[in-house]
């Protein structure tokens, strides 16, 4: 029953609301008389004003429509729904009193004032029993997630009204840290101090913390967060001022905690003119576009008005996705998207795409990145890291083009693993192209681990938790710094700002993170327990798997200890003495032999030679 009336078209609805206004009206009209004369005798109240009912039956309808009563939603009850019911009562009133005159009518003339205060408190009522039993009715309201909205702001209160409306969660209190707010009823709710959330939390059997409280800065929200994160119920935030004037709806854009509150640290402040002055009206183009950090590249881009956007990218899908959101944000500018399919190792291709394209900035974000998969698979990795970064890099040479920034890694210092050495020597080659001369300036960017990303733990934990675990970490002492995928996508735009030839940029990232606490963290902040490897106590069991081949306990950032500062007080040049040009002809030779005979040990033999830190596992030592 109750899901054909919710099914009815939205005309049914209305006609039903007019007709059950119109008969309030005359409801209404008889008891006011009632309440004026002290009677509730028909006949007695009829000999004084009964001509004003079947007037007011005809004026009735003709101003509820007018003001549009019937089109109010019965679950969007708020002030301005309850402010255009008053002022229909308030026009009904005088309506009456208008009547009166004009018919002559005897009596009192405070029945037509009585008959509007009538109208008015049984239209909101009717209203909000409706809204209640149709709820109870269809058993949504035993459906509905019980959660709490900590902050009882703007945000706080629009949140409120907004979930009222949804059919998963329910608001059933606020708390505040504001102590002129802690008790008060607020949005039909009532706040309680902050303090208190744990208890509420249990006596009101809430399952999910809303933080409704966008203006806080990002130390003091992931403070709050790590404190919500003990209480054993799921964490959401709600954004920031910023993307909620992007018009994003307040519920929907509650999210679970992102990469951000997991940093452990403010976000570094990267917004400088220099960006936006060094790629305005220049052609970028972006190799690898369709990864995490080239397609965020590509949108921090279209900010800067460049002239135009290349997108280079290999596989065939990533490119055809990234194309479609780029091309979206960079219509509002008029900037046209090139999208070009293609290798880095195919030099053809690469040179072609540069030359037709009349590229000024190459930013190379290609790269083969997932340490375990590049340690399988050796000889790919070094063609295309290595050789592909050569001949992207000599293509900007030969070409002139103006700026040629690389996105390197922290894995690059002192390489424990095949990726990250041949990372490493695609530094050493991009510095030693630099020594050449020419017009076109070399630079790199090394940064940590980006959350979020496809290669971070982040997305891995995620799947993990809600899987219901076990969370799989490497070993207990494992470090790693972390930045998110804005970060660092602006330190590379940064870079090529900043870049003077051959220089090696590096963010200050603060301290270096355990895996093991980001873990602790997801899995708290998801609402579940670590479970006690003795008791068994706890949700979710944290497995330690044992180090990957070529995996380190820790990361670097910088091979040498010398350090020069840039304009901006976090991002830091680091020196390190490029190698020859003969000593690069040489390992780019013997690089190509191994790949050109398809001999891992080979390879693995050439970068133990050539690269500081790495060695030879047994594996292939045995094989030798």
């Amino acid at each position: 029953m109750i899901t054909k009336i919710l099914s009815l078209p939205r005309a049914t609805k209305k006609f039903m609301f007019l007709g059950a206004d119109t008969v309030l009206v005359l409801i209404a009209l008889y008891a006011a008389a009632s309440l004026r004369y002290g009677t509730y005798n028909p006949l007695f109240l009829f000999e004084f004003s009964w001509h004003l009912f079947p007037v007011m039956a005809i004026v009735g309808p003709a101003v509820i429509c007018f003001f549009g009563l019937p089109r109010i939603q019965l679950h969007a009850i708020e002030s301005d729904a309850i402010v255009r019911v008053a002022v229909t009562a308030v026009v009904l009133s005088m309506s009456a009193i208008c009547a009166s005159y004009l018919l002559g009518l005897a009596g009192p003339r405070s029945v037509p004032l009585i008959f509007g205060i009538v109208f008015f408190m049984g239209s909101v009522s009717l209203r909000l029993f409706g809204l209640r039993a149709l709820r109870y009715l269809g058993g949504r309201e035993a459906k509905r997630l019980p959660v709490i909205i900590y902050g009882a702001g703007a945000a706080g209160i629009q949140l409120a009204s907004a979930l009222r409306q949804s059919a998963e969660t329910r608001p059933i209190l606020f708390v505040d840290d504001n102590a002129n707010l802690q008790g008060v009823m607020i949005a039909g709710l009532q706040v309680f101090p902050a303090s208190e959330l744990r208890t509420l939390i249990m006596k009101r059997q809430a399952k999910r913390v809303l933080l409704a409280i966008p203006s806080l800065s990002t130390g003091r929200r992931t403070q709050l967060i790590a404190e919500l994160s003990n209480l054993l119920v799921e964490v959401q935030v709600l954004p920031s001022f910023i993307d909620l004037m992007e018009g994003r709806g307040l519920e929907t854009s509650l999210r679970p905690v992102s990469p951000d509150d997991l940093l452990g640290r403010n976000m570094v402040a990267l917004n400088t003119p220099e960006i936006a002055k060094t790629y305005a009206g220049r052609v970028v183009m972006v190799t690898g576009a369709g990864g995490s950090i080239g397609s965020e590249l590509c949108r921090q881009l279209v900010n800067c008005r460049p002239a135009r956007i290349v997108l280079f990218e290999q596989n065939e899908f990533s490119l055809y996705a990234i194309e479609g959101d780029i091309e979206c944000l960079a219509a509002r500018f008029g900037i046209p998207v090139v999208a070009r399919l293609g290798s880095v190792t195919n030099r053809a291709r690469v040179k072609k795409v540069v030359t037709e394209e009349a590229v000024d900035i190459i930013l190379h974000a290609a790269a083969y990145k997932h340490v375990p998969m590049v340690e399988k698979n050796e000889i790919e990795g070094a063609a295309n890291n290595v050789i592909g970064t050569h001949i992207v890099a000599d293509v900007a040479r030969e070409l002139d083009v103006e700026r040629f920034i690389l996105v390197s890694t922290d894995k690059a210092v002192r390489p424990t693993n095949i990726m990250g050495a041949t990372k490493r020597i695609a530094e050493r080659v991009v510095q030693e192209l630099q020594t050449r001369g020419g017009r076109t300036r070399f630079a790199m960017v090394r940064f940590g681990n980006v959350l979020g990303s496809s290669g971070s733990v982040l997305p891995l934990f995620q799947k993990q938790i809600a899987a219901g675990g076990p969370v799989t970490v490497t070993h207990p002492d494992v470090t790693r710094f972390f930045m998110t995928i804005p970060e660092a996508a602006r330190l590379v735009l940064l870079a090529g700002a900043y870049a003077e030839g051959g220089d090696v940029f590096v963010l200050d990232m603060g301290k270096p993170q355990k895996i093991i606490d980001l873990a602790r963290r997801m899995i708290a902040m998801s609402g579940r327990n670590v479970q006690d490897p003795v008791t068994g106590y706890g949700d979710i069991a944290i497995e330690i798997t044992g180090l990957r081949p070529g995996e380190k306990l820790y990361e670097e950032l910088l091979v040498g200890n010398t350090l020069c500062a840039t304009p901006h007080p976090k991002i830091l040049r680091a020196e390190e003495p490029p190698l020859s040009q003969i000593e690069v002809a040489s390992l780019l030779r013997d690089i190509r032999k191994a790949i050109t005979l398809d001999d891992p040990v080979m390879l693995r033999k050439i970068i133990e030679l050539q690269v500081d830190g790495y060695h030879l596992p047994e594996r292939a030592t045995l094989s030798a």
